[in-house]
């Protein structure tokens, strides 16, 4: 038994897919190694046996010594029991290799996820990375399985070319250079397979890509009647898919087909020239016999060297995805001149906008377009390097943009204005790392407004999330949400339209209840909001206009005396 998952500890090579096919079988050379030698073990037990038979007839059948034909059977017998134990470790370890490459493939992807943020969405849609961690990564794998038979039937073949050297050496020529000829052949209905394996793989992306967005908005399409113009969108793609998977169908039936053919083409060939030598008195019965048998056998390594290319080309299309998905750079990455993070208490200044986020304060931000106010605070979690190039954040005396991701992440957190759950308990959707009791989870839960989500609930705490939250309404997502930001504890919390899909009532109880959840003096809230029922609540309120801060003051003192403010909150009022 393997524990997963395997460690990484160095960078894939992403230049090329078979670089990064050679660069995953680096991770376990050790399994292909026996794959390999089992898989030799296997193939070469078969090539003997035909061998064998012919010597166990012309030494024992037709010479009549009992003996001598004990003797070979014994032989043909262990080489079966041989054959059947080989079979079975190399399957095993073949799957193993298949596994091991599929996962350690689906754990990148799954890091890429993970650490990118917004840069991979931005570059390729869901569905094409559903698709590639689900379907690409395991395709892949194959090639690693199919290795092990690939030289298995590479290495029987060599056994017989000698076997058959010397019965006659002109059979040892045909099978030396026929064999690698009729693979040849294969590659003339292996190139248009390619393109059109290539093409489907596309043609599924897209229509997973559909799909996962259908589904993301059908609560949106059924409020406004929309749902027929996504599922024609859907029917049309998996149409265009459907007959793309019919055209890779055709090039496979053609690969099977002209292999039937070129391999049956060998062995008539073979035959008829074994056959020929026996006519002239050149071999004998039990030879003839022994070639009959490695005809037959022949064929396998035209077989496994046609399974071997197909399952190629699925893989070399797999890592071509992957490699996408992998490429994909990061809006954030760690600096390679890191300094120390600041110390608790720290003041923390967008020098472009002018916004000072001093702790023990709710700070609000308002502008007269939302973009602006949110595009200035978010800076503040270091989300984008190249927006930081242009626009310094100091936290204390540093650059944002050489303190620790680490330090920035635990101590300072942003939540977005689209709120996002994923499936599991509601517990571990509130709580992630589990640091809370349910006493705290519950105090969030009240300071959030939120309780009465969870007495609707039959399981509380331990009742499952679907996914995205899709049984909750966009407001209780959105309370839920915020009670989850609480638990964080951060040092800076940075809230983005934390009440925007609540109604009135419930959003004048969580202004009501956000100072006593928040208000401490090493602990700093900002708001971005025009609503008058947050802004009353914050101890500072930042205007601004064309991105930069014009006015600063209380809710109350800038109604009075700003009227593009007053502006500005009448309308959102």
């Amino acid at each position: 038994m393997r524990s997963f998952p395997y460690s990484l500890t160095d960078a894939p090579d992403l230049r090329s897919p078979t670089r990064y096919l050679l660069w995953l079988g680096g991770f376990q050379k050790a399994t292909l190694a026996v794959g390999i030698l089992l898989g030799t073990v296997w193939m070469a037990s078969q090539a003997v046996m035909p061998f064998v038979l012919g010597r166990a007839i012309d030494d024992g059948v037709i010479a009549g010594d009992t003996g001598s034909l004990v003797g070979w059977a014994a032989v043909l017998l262990a080489l079966m029991v041989v054959q059947a134990a080989s079979d079975t470790a190399t399957h095993r370890a073949g799957v193993s290799n298949w596994m091991q490459a599929a996962f350690r493939s689906v754990r990148l992807v799954g890091h890429k996820i993970s650490r990118t943020g917004d840069a991979l969405p931005a570059a390729l849609s869901t569905g094409e990375v559903v698709s590639t961690a689900a379907s690409d990564a395991f395709r892949l794998g194959e090639v690693y399985e199919v290795l092990t038979r690939l030289v298995g039937a590479a290495a029987a073949w060599l056994v017989v070319t000698v076997l058959i050297w010397q019965t006659s050496p002109v059979l040892g020529v045909v099978v030396l250079a026929g064999v690698p000829v009729c693979c040849g052949l294969l590659l003339f209905v292996v190139r248009p397979m390619q393109a059109r394996q290539r093409e489907q793989r596309e043609a599924s992306g897209a229509m997973t890509a559909v799909g996962a967005d259908t589904v993301a908005g059908l609560r949106v399409l059924r409020g406004i009647g929309g749902e027929h113009i996504f599922v024609d969108r859907y029917r049309a793609k998996s149409a265009a898919t459907r007959d793309s998977g019919i055209r890779v169908a055709h090039s496979l039936a053609d690969l099977e087909a002209s292999q039937v053919f070129i391999a049956g083409t060998f062995s008539v060939v073979f035959t008829w020239v074994g056959a020929s030598l026996v006519l002239a008195g050149d071999i004998t019965p039990g030879e003839l016999v022994a070639l009959y048998g490695f005809s037959i056998f022949l064929m396998t390594p035209i077989r496994a060297a046609a399974d071997s290319v197909a399952r190629s080309i699925r893989a070399h299309v797999g890592a071509r995805k992957i490699i996408a998905v992998l490429s994909v750079d990061a809006n954030v990455s760690a600096s390679t001149a890191p300094v120390a993070a600041p110390p608790a208490g720290s003041v923390l200044v967008d020098e472009r906008s002018g916004v000072v986020v001093a702790p023990g304060l709710v700070t609000a931000v308002v502008s007269r377009e939302p973009a602006e106010s949110t595009e200035a605070v978010t800076r503040l979690g270091r989300f984008e390097d190249a927006v930081l190039a242009e626009a310094t954040v100091r936290w204390g005396g540093a650059d944002l943009r050489h303190v620790r991701l680490e330090d920035i992440r635990s101590r300072i957190v942003v939540s977005e204005a689209a709120p996002q759950l994923f499936s599991g308990p509601l517990r571990r959707q509130l709580d992630p790392h589990g640091r809370h009791d349910d006493d705290a989870v519950l105090a969030a839960l009240e300071a959030a407004s939120a309780l009465d989500i969870l007495e609707g609930l039959d399981g509380g705490l331990d009742h499952e999330v679907t996914e995205r939250g899709r049984g909750f309404s966009g407001g209780q997502r959105q309370r839920l949400v915020l009670a989850r930001a609480y638990l964080t504890d951060a040092e800076t919390l940075v809230l983005v339209e934390p009440t925007s899909a609540v109604d009135a009532h419930t959003e004048q109880r969580i202004s009501a209840r956000l100072a006593g959840a928040r208000r401490r003096e090493d602990r700093a809230t900002v708001l971005v909001t025009a609503s008058p029922l947050m802004l009353r609540t914050a101890d500072r309120v930042l205007f601004l206009e064309d991105g930069r801060v014009t006015a600063q003051g209380s809710h109350q003192d800038l109604m009075r005396s700003n009227p593009a403010y007053r502006n500005v909150v009448i309308r959102s009022e």
